[in-house]
This record gives C-alpha cells, structure tokens and sequence, in this order.
C-alpha cells in the first residue's frame, strides 16, 4: 500500500453515521473516497458534498449520496488533500485546479482533515508553484500584477488549451520559490482585482494524515 492509499484510507475512519461530508479532490483523498464508498456499501449513511465535477463523477460512481452545499447548513467533516503543508497546517492547494470549491466548501466545515504522502511536508511554503484562479477578463493585466510581487506566473493549460476551472475561470501557477509571510501574501493577492482567490488555506485545516513510508504520522494543531 503506498502513502497516498496509506493516508487516504485512514482518513475515512473520522466519517460517521449520519455525517455530512466535504468530498476532496486529488490523487490522495481519491482513496479516502473509494474506502468511504466501501463504507456506505456496508451500510453507513453519510451525504457528500463534492469538491469538484471530478470529485462528483467519482463518487456517484461508486455510489456515495451527493448533496449541493446550498442544501446544508453546514458540514461535519470534509476530507482533502494539499501540495504542500507546514508544521502549522497552513496548506498550498489548487494543483487540481479546484481550489475556490475547495475552500468554499472548508469554510463551511466544522471541521478538516488532510490527507497527504510524506513529500508534501515542508518546513517552507513555495517549492509548489502557488495557484491563483482569475477571472478571463483582463487576465493577462492580472498575471502582469502578479509578476510586481515577486513571482514567476505561468498561466495554466491543458492539452493545448487554457485549462478552465469548473467556475469558468482561468489558474495562474505563481512560482514564488519561498513563501515566509503566508497570510500576507494571502491578503495582498486577493486585493488585486481579477483575482477570484488563492491557493493559500490559512486556519482550515485541523488535522493532517500523513502517509510515512508504511506508517502514518498525524500533525495537529
């Protein structure tokens, strides 16, 4: 079993009966999905709410209930991955072009667990290139702002394409390389006009599943 399996699964034994659950999206919490499936087939009754478009094929398909987020009042749990996380569980997200659902969805969480293998710890925040999702007007001014902070923005793409978000919105990968002030830089790129919002998740997440070779380690705050 690899560490992405390892953690995913582990954090589906935090979902219980009657729960409703914010459904991640990525290459890890794909896992938690499958063993949450395994779950509701053995009986258990929870609701979903999904991430993403992707998230929701996934799981219809193996037959967890899904439920709009505009239909619940809030949500017990959700379960999601990252590309990078700290010591703080400050959390870089967004690698799945998902980001903007995701954070919705964590703020309207009682609570959130991460789920990730051991190469998305790091003592400094920037190695992954930090996803910023804009709106198509004006995007090129937006990536030129973007670029004045520091950066090396690239503008996202897909098969030859611009990749498009499920909002219809565009993702600049901003390769910043160190991120010491997170919440600043949080704050000052959500100030630029175009920006619809960041990969940085600041004060999200509780706990973290971290796949560790074959073990599996916790951070918590």
């Amino acid at each position: 079993m690899n560490e992405k399996q390892l953690a995913g699964e582990k954090a589906a034994s935090y979902v219980q009966d009657g729960m409703v659950v914010g459904l991640g999206t990525g290459s890890t919490v794909y896992w938690t999905i499958l063993k949450i499936a395994e779950m509701v087939q053995n009986g258990l009754s929870i609701t979903g709410v999904p991430t993403s478009k992707e998230t929701e094929k996934l799981a219809l398909e193996h037959g967890i209930p899904l439920i709009a987020l505009e239909e619940v009042s809030s949500i017990d749990l959700t379960i999601d991955g990252a590309d990078e996380l700290n010591d703080e569980l400050t959390l870089i997200k967004g690698g799945g072009g998902a980001l903007l659902r995701e954070k919705i969805i964590a703020y309207h969480s009682t609570h959130m667990i991460v789920v990730a293998d051991s190469s998305k710890v790091v003592s400094d925040l920037g190695t992954f290139p930090l996803p910023v999702e804009v709106v198509p007007f004006g995007y090129q001014k937006t990536l030129d702002v973007l670029q004045d902070m520091g950066c090396e923005p690239s503008i996202r793409s897909k098969n030859d394409s611009l990749f498009i978000t499920d909002n219809g919105n565009y993702i600049v990968d901003c390769a910043f390389r160190s991120i010491p002030y997170p919440s600043t830089l949080h704050e000052r790129i959500n100030q630029i006009p175009g920006v619809v919002d960041n990969g940085l998740f600041i004060g999200y997440a509780e706990k973290a599943i971290i796949g560790n070779g074959s073990t599996i380690t916790f951070l918590e705050k």
